[in-house]
């Protein structure tokens, strides 16, 4: 009885009206196809297989590496490094950040977690605002749509992830947001250094622990794609909507490189809840439309500090103070960058 309910499990898995991805992906092949017969669907799927092109690549390497990490990173490591009280924990949490390979949505999940297990609010919120634009795999799909600027965006994000996770400690310290009552006392004989060790002296490379491993990675590349692919074409399929039949003018009035603009921009960011990797088609039709790389990093970076869906998170699980204070230590920080960012390209 249990083999046979696993094996309805799976096949309930398989079927594509359940699978978000393959709804998504779908939608804007039927589209592109219809467009064939439909002249007016002709300028969206230009600019979807223009966004396709100029992507494709980059999606597929971050799924690799999420694979990779997924495989071969244990869980205890990021575990024990989020969960110690040190200061220095804010900037293992942001490092932690980078190799992350998930969007904003799957980092949320992951940070409550996380939360539970024991790890420090500060380090918390830190994690959380470095993962979503400083992690690895979302990096080089950064560059693929911005070249050399996107280590603007990069280093900017971890930047605020770490000022803003500083700033809480000493909020923490003075008892002015929630500490978190899951924490718990560090095994003192636990070393990150002698454990890889040991693994590394217990693993013995043969060819099936080589099918094991690609077998590992395979399933995370998987599990990822099915967590965030969806979410990329989502973005595309919305920017390809806005470069198609939005007038070039009301991006350059309303949305320009001006104080007014990055206003106007973090307000639709707000707005607009997309994963991380779907925000990055529309971060590049805005820059496309505007030249205002800034008002780029503005909405990208709006899409984790003023997320409702963060900010509800963190305000039923974390804690109401830690909710509050995320806007108004990290959106300053946001627009002053943006602004920087516009005079500086």
């Amino acid at each position: 009885m249990a083999v046979a309910h696993s094996a309805c499990s799976g096949c309930q898995k398989t079927r594509w009206y359940g699978n978000k991805l393959m709804l998504v992906s779908s939608v804007l092949a039927l589209a592109s196809a219809l467009s064939y017969f439909l002249p007016v669907l002709v300028p969206f799927r230009m600019a979807l297989f223009m966004y396709l092109g100029r992507i494709w690549w980059a999606v597929l390497l971050g799924l690799l590496l999420g694979g990779v990490i997924n495989h071969f990173i244990p869980r205890e490591y990021i575990s024990h490094i989020l969960a110690s009280p040190k200061k220095r924990t804010i900037f293992y949490s942001v490092i932690v950040g980078f190799f992350m390979s998930a969007c904003s949505h799957g980092i949320l999940a992951l940070s409550i977690q996380l939360h539970k297990k024991g790890a420090s609010n500060p380090a918390v919120v830190a994690f959380l605002l470095a993962s979503p634009w400083a992690n690895f795999p979302l990096t080089i799909m950064l560059i693929a749509f911005f070249g050399l600027k996107a280590l603007y965006i990069i280093f900017c994000a971890i930047f605020i992830a770490i000022t803003t996770g500083l700033t809480y400690q000493i909020l923490e310290a003075h008892n002015l947001i929630e500490k978190n009552e899951n924490t718990a006392k560090i095994t003192q004989g636990f070393s990150i250094g002698a454990d890889f060790r040991k693994r590394s002296s217990e693993y013995k490379l043969s060819k099936q622990q080589l099918k094991k491993d690609a077998r590992g990675v395979y399933d995370g590349a998987i599990s990822l794609a099915n967590m965030v692919l969806w979410w990329i074409f989502i973005g595309m399929g919305i920017a390809s909507v806005v470069g198609a039949y939005v007038p070039q003018d009301i991006f350059r009035h309303y949305m320009g490189p001006t104080f007014t603009g990055l206003m106007v921009t973090l307000l639709v960011a707000t707005i607009i809840e997309v994963c991380s990797e779907g925000s990055a088609p529309l971060a590049f039709e805005i820059y496309r439309q505007t030249s205002a790389f800034g008002n780029v990093f503005v909405f990208l970076m709006a899409g984790v500090v003023t997320d409702y869906t963060e900010i509800g998170l963190l305000w039923s699980n974390v804690g109401k103070k830690v909710a509050i204070w995320l806007p108004i230590i990290a959106v300053p920080q946001v627009v002053a960058l943006g602004m920087l960012a516009n005079i500086i390209f």
